[in-house]
C-alpha cells in the first residue's frame, strides 16, 4: 500500500519507533566518541557532531555538539557523493569510510576532520553515518595570524580512509608526519571510526528489524511532519521585509577596522528567505568561513524561531527556508581565504537575524549574547616531563540575551557551540602548568531591562611555567545589544597582566601568540547578554534580589533600574516610586 506521493504507507507507531531509534543511534555515537577520544576538546568540551543522513546526504538526525554543522556535515556527504560520481575516482562500497577536512566544504577550519561511512541494505546505498570532530593539531602555525589556508595546516581532500575494509596506511602516515602529537591525533581518529561504526551498526539493525522501505518511509514521514510544523509556525509571522545591522571588531589582521554584518529577512506566506548578500566580503584575516556555514547561520536562526523543540533535527524543518549566500562573503569565503577562526562571525550573523525578526515577532526573539568562545589556546614544554603540550582554556561561558518573558541565562557557552562545555579546572591544572585563580560571574555585566540580560563570567589563569598563549576573541567593541529599550550587556574582554602588574591598567584586545612566564596572569571576561524592555519597569523586588545575589551593584540598581534600597537591602518603595516618577516626567 502506498501514499498519494508514491511512498510506502507507514503508520504512526512505526514512525515513532524510527524517530526514537535514530535519536538513540546518534546519542550512542556521541557516547562512544566521548569515551574513546584522546583530547579534552572532544571528551570534555564536546567539540564534535555526529549524525545520520539519507543516501542523498539529507539530514536524518544530528547529535549536536556544534549547531552550525547542521548544514556542514550534509554538504560534506554530498561533496563525497559528487566526487565518486566520476568513475575515475572509483566507487563507494559497503566497507568504505570516506574522509576530508576541506574547509570550503565543511564550512569551518582544517581542525575538523569528517569521517563518513556508507550504510548499504539489500545491496543498495541506504544511508550514511558521519562524525565530525575537532583535532587540536593539524600542523600549520599554532598561534598568531594567518592570511591563507595553506599556513593553517594539513588539507585532506575527499578520499577514502578505508577502501573495502582496508585502511589507507599511506594516508595515515601522511597525517602522522604532519602533526606534532601523532599519538593523540591517531587516538582521536580511531575514536571517530568507532563513532561511525556505531552509527552503521545500529542503523543497520533498525533496517534489519523493520525493513528498508518501511524505515525509509518512516524517515520521509518524520521529515514531512517537521516541514508541516515549520510551515505552520512560519505562517504565523507577519509578511514583510525585515533588516538589521551589527559589526565585528576586525578581521584579526587589520586591527580596529570594523567588519559590517547586515541581514535581510523576507517573509511571505509559509516561506522565509534569509538574504546574506550584504554581509561583508571575505576578509584578509582568518575569520572567514565557508558557504556551508553561511547557510547554517540561517538554519540555526530559523529553527529557533519556528521549531525549536522538533526532534530529531532533520531536513524537513528547513524546507520552507531559502538562503541567499553569494560566494565571497565572510560566511561564504572561497579559497585561499584563511579560516582558522571560522566560528566567530557566524554567531553574530545569527544574533543579527534575531534582531531583524524582533520587529515582527518580539515574543519569539532574544536580545544579543556575548557571541564568542573567549577561548585561550596555549602551548609549551611541560616542566614535569619535558614533553611538548597543546592546551586550551574555555569556551568561557557568557551571558545570553533576555526575552520578552524572562531574563537571559548566565554563564552559558555561545550559540555556535551549542552543547559544548568548558573543561574542568582540575583537569586543566593536572595536565598543564597553569592555575585557575578565579572563575566567577561578572557583576553588572548583564544588560539592564524589564528582563535582565544574563551575566558573563571572568576566568583568571596564572602561568606556572613559560608558555605561549593566543586569544583571537571578538565582539569587544560591539556590546551585546538590548531590545525594546533594554540596555546592552558588557562586551568581551581579554588581556594579559605580567607578574606584579595591575590588571586594571591593562587594555583589552586580541592576544597574538604572547609568551607568558611563571606568575603572569591571563584574564578572560565573557560579555553579558542584552536586556529586554525598559529597566525602570523591572519589579523592584527582583532588582533587590539581584543586588543580594551580587548580579547587580547597589549603584546600578539606582542608576539603571531607578530602585532605591535601604541599608538592609530592602526596597524603599516610596523613594523608588518618586525616583521613577521623576524619571517619567518629560524635561
Amino acid at each position: 500500500m502506498t501514499t498519494p506521493t508514491g511512498r510506502p504507507h507507514t503508520d504512526a507507531v512505526l514512525t515513532e519507533i524510527v524517530r526514537n531509534g535514530v535519536l538513540a543511534v546518534t546519542e550512542e555515537m556521541k557516547t562512544n566518541l566521548m569515551r574513546t577520544a584522546y583530547n579534552m576538546i572532544i571528551y570534555e568540551a564536546l567539540d564534535f557532531t555526529v549524525g545520520l543522513f539519507t543516501a542523498e546526504g539529507e539530514t536524518i538526525s544530528i547529535g549536536i555538539g556544534l549547531p552550525s554543522f547542521i548544514r556542514g556535515m550534509s554538504n560534506t556527504i554530498k561533496a563525497k557523493l559528487a566526487h565518486y560520481v566520476d568513475p575515475e575516482n572509483g566507487s563507494i562500497g559497503p566497507d568504505d569510510i570516506l574522509v576530508t577536512n576541506d574547509a570550503y566544504t565543511t564550512g569551518s577550519h582544517l581542525n575538523h576532520f569528517t569521517f563518513s561511512q556508507p550504510i548499504f541494505c539489500d545491496g543498495r546505498l541506504t544511508a550514511w553515518s558521519c562524525c565530525m570532530a575537532h583535532w587540536p593539531d593539524v600542523g600549520g602555525s599554532l598561534g598568531g595570524v594567518t592570511s591563507d589556508i595553506y599556513s593553517e595546516g594539513l588539507q585532506i581532500p575527499v578520499m577514502k580512509y578505508q577502501d573495502a575494509g582496508r585502511v589507507n596506511q599511506d594516508l595515515v602516515r601522511i597525517i602522522k608526519t604532519n602533526v606534532r602529537l601523532a599519538e593523540r591525533a591517531m587516538g582521536d581518529l580511531r575514536a571517530q571510526i568507532v563513532a561511525v561504526n556505531t552509527g552503521h551498526r545500529r542503523f543497520s539493525e533498525l533496517l534489519a528489524r523493520y525493513g528498508r522501505e518501511p524505515v525509509l518511509a518512516s524517515i520521509a514521514n518524520i521529515m514531512d511532519l517537521s516541514e508541516a510544523a515549520a510551515r505552520a509556525r512560519t505562517r504565523s509571522i507577519p509578511d514583510g521585509i525585515y533588516e538589521a545591522e551589527s559589526f565585528m571588531d576586525d578581521d584579526g589582521l587589520d586591527l580596529g577596522t570594523r567588519v559590517p554584518i547586515k541581514v535581510r529577512v523576507i517573509k511571505k506566506d509559509d516561506q522565509i528567505t534569509v538574504d546574506l548578500s550584504e554581509v561583508a566580503p571575505q576578509v584578509r584575516g582568518f575569520f572567514n568561513s565557508g558557504p556551508s556555514t553561511g547557510y547554517s547561520c540561517a538554519q540555526v536562526a530559523y529553527k529557533c524561531l519556528t521549531s525549536p523543540t522538533d526532534y530529531p533535527i532533520n531536513e524537513g524543518s528547513f524546507r520552507p527556508l531559502k538562503v541567499i549566500v553569494p560566494e565571497g562573503t565572510v560566511v561564504s569565503a572561497s579559497k585561499p581565504a584563511a579560516m582558522r577562526k571560522w566560528m566567530t562571525f557566524p554567531m553574530t550573523v545569527v544574533d543579527t537575524i534575531f534582531k531583524a525578526m524582533a520587529q515582527a515577532i518580539p515574543d519569539r526573539t532574544i536580545a544579543a549574547h556575548h557571541a564568542d568562545l573567549v577561548i585561550a589556546l596555549f602551548h609549551g614544554i611541560s616542566p614535569k616531563d619535558g614533553q611538548f603540550f597543546i592546551g586550551f582554556i574555555g569556551p568561557t561561558g557568557g551571558g545570553w540575551g533576555a526575552k520578552q518573558s524572562e531574563d537571559g541565562m548566565s554563564g552559558v557557552v555561545c550559540s555556535n557551540d551549542g552543547d559544548t562545555h568548558n573543561s574542568p579546572c582540575e583537569q586543566l591544572e593536572a595536565k598543564y602548568p597553569i592555575l585557575i585563580e578565579r572563575q566567577a560571574l561578572r557583576p553588572d555585566s548583564g544588560g539592564a531591562g524589564l528582563h535582565r540580560g544574563g551575566l558573563g563570567t571572568e576566568t583568571v589563569v596564572r602561568a606556572r611555567a613559560t608558555l605561549a598563549v593566543d586569544i583571537q576573541s571578538d565582539r569587544m567593541h560591539c556590546p551585546p545589544w538590548g531590545l525594546e529599550g533594554g540596555h546592552a550587556g558588557l562586551a568581551n574582554e581579554v588581556f594579559v597582566a605580567a607578574k606584579g602588574e595591575d590588571p586594571a591598567q591593562q587594555q583589552t584586545g586580541k592576544v597574538r601568540n604572547q609568551r607568558l612566564r611563571s606568575g603572569d596572569r591571563l584574564f578572560l571576561r565573557a560579555g553579558g547578554g542584552g536586556g529586554f524592555g525598559p529597566p525602570e519597569q523591572r519589579d523592584p523586588e527582583l532588582v533587590a534580589h539581584d543586588v543580594r545575589q551580587g548580579y547587580v551593584g547597589a549603584d546600578g540598581a539606582r542608576e539603571k533600574y531607578k530602585v532605591v534600597l535601604r541599608g538592609d537591602g530592602s526596597v524603599d518603595g516610596a523613594a523608588t516610586q518618586a525616583l521613577r516618577s521623576a524619571r517619567a516626567v518629560p524635561g
